[in-house]
C-alpha cells in the first residue's frame, strides 16, 4: 500500500485515507484525492476512470470503458482488504445516454449474484475524455486496512 493517513472525525472515530500509485496496479490520479476513505466499517472509493496504469484511456467503447472502471474500483477495494462482495452502493456517470443499454450489460456481468443499489447520472463531460466514471461504497464488518 502506498500511503495511509489517519485522522479522528468529530464523532471520535478514525478516518483512514488510502492512496496508491501505478506500482500498486492502480492508474495515476487525475486530481488531488485519496483513492479510498474508510470510516469505521464503510469504505468510500473515489470515482475511477477507464484508464490503465499508464494513464491511457483503454478504448472509446462504453463496454470496454465500463469494464476498466470496474476493474480499477475492484483493485482499490482489494488493496484496502475487501472485494466485490463488499460493494453495497454504486454511482455511475455517463456522458451519452444512448450508451445506457451497453453500459448496463457490461455492468451487470460484474454482479451476477447480487446487485448493489445504484444511481446513474447523465453528465456533459468527464476527466480524460472518459465516457463513464463510477464510484462505490463498500462495507465490511472487520473494517478496512491491508488485505
Amino acid at each position: 500500500m502506498t500511503g495511509v493517513s489517519e485522522a479522528t472525525g468529530d464523532g471520535g472515530g478514525a478516518i483512514r485515507a488510502f492512496t496508491f500509485t501505478p506500482a500498486d496496479g492502480v492508474p495515476p490520479s487525475v486530481a488531488p484525492f485519496a483513492h479510498a476513505t474508510a470510516a469505521g466499517q464503510t469504505l468510500h472509493v473515489t470515482g475511477q476512470m477507464p484508464t490503465d496504469t499508464s494513464g491511457a484511456v483503454v478504448s472509446q467503447d462504453i463496454a470496454a470503458q465500463t469494464d476498466q472502471v470496474l476493474a480499477n474500483l475492484l483493485k482499490v477495494t482489494e488493496l484496502c482488504g475487501g472485494g466485490l462482495a463488499d460493494v453495497v452502493s454504486v454511482r455511475a456517470y455517463l456522458t451519452d445516454w444512448s450508451e445506457y443499454p451497453a453500459f448496463n450489460a457490461a455492468y451487470a456481468a460484474w454482479f451476477p449474484d447480487r446487485l448493489p443499489s445504484r444511481t446513474c447520472v447523465g453528465v456533459t463531460g468527464l476527466a480524460v475524455g472518459a465516457r463513464v466514471e463510477i464510484d462505490w461504497v463498500a462495507w465490511r464488518s472487520g473494517g478496512w486496512g491491508s488485505p
